[in-house]
């Protein structure tokens, strides 16, 4: 091949290692939407949160993990809460409300994800 049919590859604005992160980053919205049938498969996705943490700080990638890691505080906070109100039947409704929160902010990052936009943005 000669200079003039070689392809010219883009010159990309982030560093390389945004494919593996960003992989990464969905993988972790896969753990949290598992959560909803298996449970525990959030607890794994938040420690990877924090152990790749460091990777995407400076990257559009660091406000999904901040709003991963802020998803599974929440519904930890807000089911313990709901496990004891229900005793006075309110924790089934906060259980409810947390359910349909999660699996709203689950979407919404996949989605921003897909379209490699940051989470907070309008």
């Amino acid at each position: 091949m000669n200079e003039s049919t070689r392809k010219v590859q883009p010159v990309s604005a982030e560093p390389e290692t945004t494919d593996p992160i960003k992989t990464t980053t969905g993988f972790v919205y896969l753990l949290q939407a598992l959560s909803f049938i298996l449970g525990v498969t959030s607890v794994i996705g938040v420690i990877v949160n924090y152990l790749r943490l460091a990777e995407v700080r400076g990257t559009w990638l660091e406000s999904h993990f901040v709003w991963q890691i802020r998803t599974f505080w929440f519904q930890l906070l807000w089911g313990l809460i709901g496990l004891v109100t229900s005793v006075f039947l309110i924790g089934f409704l906060i259980w409810g409300v947390v359910y349909f929160w999660t699996l709203y902010r689950v979407v919404k990052g996949w989605l921003n994800l897909a379209e490699e936009r940051p989470m907070y943005a309008d």
